[in-house]
């Protein structure tokens, strides 16, 4: 454990921005996971919805830093390109 105070201050913040973080993530996986859902099950209505969701939470995470902006754009990309297959059909 650190000895100095603004040390100790660091650690604290550190851990409560890990905590954030990791909870943004576990978010964006979950959305991402029920747009794949409805990808799969083939509703092309619904995999809209949830994609408007996943990129509205993929900006917001690349906008706190949680991600990298070119990592939310890629992620983004693919899912748009999953549904624009499956609208295809």
């Amino acid at each position: 454990m650190a000895n100095i105070k603004q040390q100790k201050k660091r650690v604290l913040t550190n851990e409560l921005a890990r905590q954030r973080n990791q909870a943004v993530r576990s978010r964006l996986r979950t959305e991402t996971r029920k747009f794949h859902a409805l990808v799969a099950a083939g509703d092309a209505e619904g995999a809209e919805k949830q994609l408007r969701v996943a990129s509205r939470l993929y900006d917001k995470a690349a906008t706190k830093h949680v991600i990298h902006k070119n990592n939310a754009a890629n992620k983004k990309s693919g899912l748009a390109a999953e549904l624009n297959k499956l609208t295809a059909k």
